[in-house]
């Protein structure tokens, strides 16, 4: 690590990411909640069951994926477990910890919202950026999200 200051273009840059960091979950938040009545949490939260080897995870490896605290997780999981999206099961390996499970309810859920989520994605983000870029600045955005997911992994 260095002590040196943000040359103009890295302060910028840090800056633009500062406020897309706070910006964009909000509006996409908005978008889905107005179109689908889920908020981008819960969207999240049942991509990565739909993704994941017999769409379940364990609550602490869903927390790491969706970016969530040990103790949110349960909370969201709850309230989509309310709805009838997911279900809460003890484990097979060690039946002290739970697995988080999309229901059928949920992965068709899930597939409904995805246009929405698609829509506010192009319309937010991918539609405003210079198509030469997006590339170069994905394969950049992509390996300090791997390390950084890589150092929270760790950190337990």
């Amino acid at each position: 690590m260095t002590d040196l200051p943000l040359t103009a273009r890295e302060e910028a840059l840090w800056r633009a990411l500062a406020r897309l960091m706070v910006s964009l979950p909000r509006a996409l938040d908005d978008d889905l909640l107005r179109d689908t009545g889920l908020s981008l949490t819960d969207y999240s939260v049942l991509m990565h069951l739909s993704e994941a080897e017999n769409q379940q995870l364990r609550m602490a490896d869903l927390a790491t994926a969706t970016a969530l605290s040990a103790s949110r997780i349960p909370r969201v999981v709850d309230n989509l477990r309310s709805r009838g999206l997911v279900e809460k099961r003890r484990t097979d390996s060690d039946g002290r910890g739970y697995n988080a499970v999309l229901t059928p309810p949920g992965l068709q859920r899930l597939r409904s919202a995805y246009p929405t989520h698609l829509a506010s994605v192009r319309k937010r983000v991918v539609d405003l950026m210079d198509p030469d870029l997006i590339g170069p600045v994905g394969k950049q955005l992509v390996a300090v999200a791997e390390r950084l997911y890589s150092e929270c992994k760790r950190q337990g």
